[in-house]
């Protein structure tokens, strides 16, 4: 088997028992795997719930705190706990471990992101192991990624991962809940999530996690966007992440062979930039940059909304409707100018308003 980048996603269920301590039999058995995994050549990469779940006990509240000031102070104690068993645990295997915690405006700014990407990939080259976490310490809701689930497809595809591994205590994507359902089946493959499956989901994740189904559907969803291929499901064991990249996983693949992965200046455009106005094309525009791969070109704008600058982030319309999101050449002003240029035939440039390498269709 060739060496491959792994994700794997740790829900807080699965490192912590019901009164939120660290479960150290499950502890023991995630690092055997992932020690498994890197002595057969991978990289692994780890998005590791269970802060807040490790920390809610020792500040005397019975269950998970649902308060946003409860979680940030569950995080900050339970956070120095999860990474010293992380630390202690995998010492044993001569692993060294490196402790990354983001928030959403890590990937938003686009130096963070670009930083964040340039540190996890320099630790991957020396051999560490990253554990990545949000930074519930700090964050709010407009912050959060909702929870680690979403977290892990966006590091995913940030590292340009083979496969992202979420493992959780159901064995795959049922087309009922299994629990008050005996005759669910299970999807061993799916080649796409749709609509249906997302509005079937339950939201509903356990007393000490914040992630139900859905939201491993939406995950999925976005690293499957990303060209990154998921495993949603459980096992056991040192060879439970080996026998997953072979195929013989207890849970459900998501893949598609004809999806490829998307460049990191892509993923950032499509996924975390914040568009700051509007372009609207003509029909010959439209099908240059949806067709032919061509850039866009200022004689195929003819509106323009919003106020932006050389390099922002803008949305594209043609005749139907959102036709995608691209990097600008050109500042709102400097365009209107070469749109009423072209319009009175002062001018030929051809400079392009979206290279094709800025533009992400949608």
């Amino acid at each position: 088997m060739k060496k491959q980048r792994i994700v794997v996603k740790i829900g807080s269920s699965s490192l912590t028992n019901d009164k939120g301590e660290i479960d150290q039999e499950k502890f023991d058995d995630h690092i055997e795997a992932f020690s498994a995994l890197r002595k057969a050549g991978h990289e692994v990469i780890v998005v590791s719930s269970g802060a807040v779940a490790a920390g809610f006990a020792g500040l005397g509240y019975p269950s998970r705190p649902l308060t946003i000031k409860g979680k940030q102070a569950a995080a900050a104690v339970g956070q120095g706990l999860l990474m010293q068993s992380y630390i202690e645990k995998l010492r044993k295997h001569h692993l060294v471990p490196a402790q990354i915690l983001l928030t959403r405006s890590d990937f938003s700014n686009r130096e963070r992101y670009r930083n964040a990407f340039a540190t996890l990939t320099e630790l991957l080259e020396r051999g560490v192991l990253p554990i990545i976490n949000e930074n519930d310490t700090v964050s709010v809701d407009e912050l959060t990624f909702g929870d680690n689930d979403m977290l892990s497809a966006l590091v995913s595809g940030l590292l340009h991962a083979d496969r992202l591994i979420i493992l959780t205590d159901i064995n795959g994507l049922y087309d009922a809940n299994p629990h008050s359902n005996p005759a669910a089946q299970r999807f061993d493959y799916l080649e796409e999530i749709t609509d249906t499956l997302l509005n079937g989901a339950e939201d509903t994740g356990s007393k000490v996690g914040t992630g139900g189904m859905k939201s491993k559907l939406l995950a999925a969803k976005t690293a499957y966007s990303l060209g990154v291929p998921i495993f949603i499901g459980t096992g056991k064991g040192s060879r439970k992440l080996l026998e997953i990249l072979e195929g013989t996983g207890d849970g459900t693949y998501i893949a598609n062979p004809d999806y490829t992965k998307i460049n990191t200046s892509r993923q950032w455009i499509v996924l975390h930039s914040e568009s700051t106005g509007k372009l609207y094309v003509d029909q010959g525009a439209e099908e240059a940059i949806l067709y032919n791969g061509r850039s866009l070109l200022p004689a195929g704008v003819f509106k323009v909304t919003g106020t932006f600058g050389k390099g922002d982030v803008v949305e594209v319309y043609g005749m139907n409707g959102l036709l995608g999101r691209g990097e600008v050449s050109y500042s709102s002003d400097e365009l209107d100018g070469a749109i009423e240029n072209y319009q009175l035939k002062k001018q030929t440039t051809t400079t392009e308003v979206i290279h094709r390498d800025r533009w992400v269709q949608l």
